[in-house]
């Protein structure tokens, strides 16, 4: 079982969730080549679930209160 440090705050989670779904709901609403640009929504989606950014850990940035949670997977 691994565990995943969560590095991603409350605020920061609802923005990128909030995020992911308006990207994602380009690839609906528009109707031109740059629909296809909204699955780019997957990746604030997916790192807003997680509570965890792959990019916060390389720059050592962590927008949690608490910095000792972690998350078993």
């Amino acid at each position: 079982m691994r565990t995943i440090k969560i590095n991603v705050g409350d605020g920061d989670r609802i923005f990128r969730m909030l995020l992911g779904f308006v990207l994602l709901s380009l690839t609906t609403f528009l109707d031109s080549p740059w629909r296809w640009w909204g699955f780019v929504g997957f990746v604030p989606l997916g790192t807003g679930l997680t509570a965890h950014c792959p990019v916060y850990s390389l720059l050592g940035i962590n927008t949690c209160r608490h910095p000792s949670r972690v998350r078993k997977e």
